[in-house]
């Protein structure tokens, strides 16, 4: 079965690329990881006052499209 699999991805990433795409693939923290949320919040906390990050997430909320953002 492992064959069958293999060829039914090559056949699917083929497709993609011919549509003009191209796979792109990235590592991530581990969000299962021990201790992930607590360095998550001791970033957090450490830029709460930073006046650089201020001014990029005020920047970020002019830019942001929500006007098709809707929850259901």
């Amino acid at each position: 079965m492992g064959a069958k699999i293999s060829l039914r991805v090559q056949k699917h990433r083929a497709s993609l690329r011919a549509s003009g795409l191209r796979l792109v693939q990235i590592w991530l923290p581990d969000r299962r990881r021990e201790g992930f949320t607590e360095e998550c919040r001791r970033q957090s906390i450490s830029l709460r006052k930073d006046p650089h990050e201020k001014k990029i997430l005020e920047e970020l909320a002019n830019i942001a499209d929500t006007e098709r953002w809707f929850c259901r």
